[in-house]
Formats: C-alpha cells, structure tokens, sequence
C-alpha cells in the first residue's frame, strides 16, 4: 500500500512538473504563432531599395547581379557585358570545389511543388551526389551559389517540423489558423490540468 501511494504520489507531482513545462511551451508557441517574424524583427520600417548591386566571383569571373525592384540582372564586372547562365557541367565542378561531396549528376529544375525539398530562387541545378544520405546540392544557375544542400536527415527534419508547426503543405508558415486555434486549446488544456491538481490537493 505505502508502494501504490508513493507512485501516485511520484506522478501527480511529477505530473504536475510536467504541465507547467508544457503551459510555458505552449505560451511561447502562441507568441510565435500571432507574431510575424518579420514583424518582430522590423522589418516594416525599413524603406525599400530600389536598386542594390553584389559583385561575386563565378568560377574564375567576377560577376555584378543588380537588384531592381525584385528583379535580378547579371552582367560581367567591370566589363558590363552579358554573360550565360553556367551549365550543367560547371554546376558538377562548383559542387566539387565548394563541397566535400561527390557529384554524379546534374538537371535543370525549373518549376517546384509547395512540399519540394528546395524553396529558394528559380531556376537551380539539382545536382545529385553519391552520399549514403542521398544528398542533393542546389546550385544557382547564374550565380553558381551552393543556394542549398539537402539530404534525408534534412527530409525527415523538415516533415517532423511540418507536424509541429501544423503546416503540412509548404512547411514553413508559423502563422497559420490551425496551428493557432489548436495552441488556444492547449493553453486552456494546461491552465486546467494545473488547476485540477491544486484544487484536488484540498482535499
């Protein structure tokens, strides 16, 4: 008998640990899911630039890209002659010398679903490798940037946060309805699960 009341006990306070934990998750997740994180970081006063420049270096060519209103141009620098985009080719010899990995393969991925692996500018070489994590290296088509590298530990990472965040679609919207009303919830789950243990230790 001394045994059975020490574990139930043991687990009403631990239970009770517990939920204050799961109480301050859950005050932070609904934080995180009515603020914009472009709110928070204010990004709202900043004024637009119309034009912005970035001078890189393309396998041996020094490039500018200019940003005008969104829209980006190349051109070689300080040259200002237009240049081609890189080929499948220099996409495997840019992943060899800004990576450790072995490239196999590279194709031109020109349109992509809202659950793809790659989210970044359009269009990109998907360059495949020989990895036993099936990694895929993104390269710029006019940059020659590595944009992304992504592989299955990266693929389950992503799918577990589409479960926590309860975007299942595009992964990455922290803000959407579900995710807000189920957090209400779990806040008025917590507030009274803490609420029941000390009313119950009255009596």
């Amino acid at each position: 008998m001394k045994t059975k009341k020490f574990i139930r006990q043991f687990h009403r306070y631990l239970s009770i640990f517990v939920s204050i934990q799961l109480l301050l998750w859950t005050l932070s997740g609904i934080y995180f899911a009515y603020n914009k994180i472009e709110m928070v970081r204010g990004e709202q006063y900043r004024l637009p630039k119309e034009v912005e420049h970035r001078i890189f270096n393309r396998l041996g060519t020094s490039v500018i890209e200019t940003i005008d209103n969104g829209k980006k141009s190349y051109k070689s620098y300080p040259e200002n002659e237009s240049i081609n985009p890189i080929t499948k080719e220099e996409a495997i010899q840019i992943t060899i010398q800004k990576t450790t990995l072995n490239p196999t393969e590279a194709s031109l991925v020109e349109d992509i679903s809202p659950r793809y692996e790659y989210k970044g500018d359009l269009p990109v070489y998907k360059v495949k490798t020989d990895s036993r994590d099936s990694i895929n290296v993104y390269v710029g088509y006019w940059t020659g940037d590595i944009n992304s590298i992504r592989s299955d530990s990266w693929r389950i990472w992503d799918f577990l946060w589409s479960l926590h965040i309860m975007d299942y679609r595009e992964r990455e919207n922290i803000n959407n309805i579900l995710l807000k009303i189920l957090s209400v919830l779990a806040l008025v789950t917590s507030i009274s699960g803490i609420t029941l243990f000390f009313a119950r230790s009255r009596f």
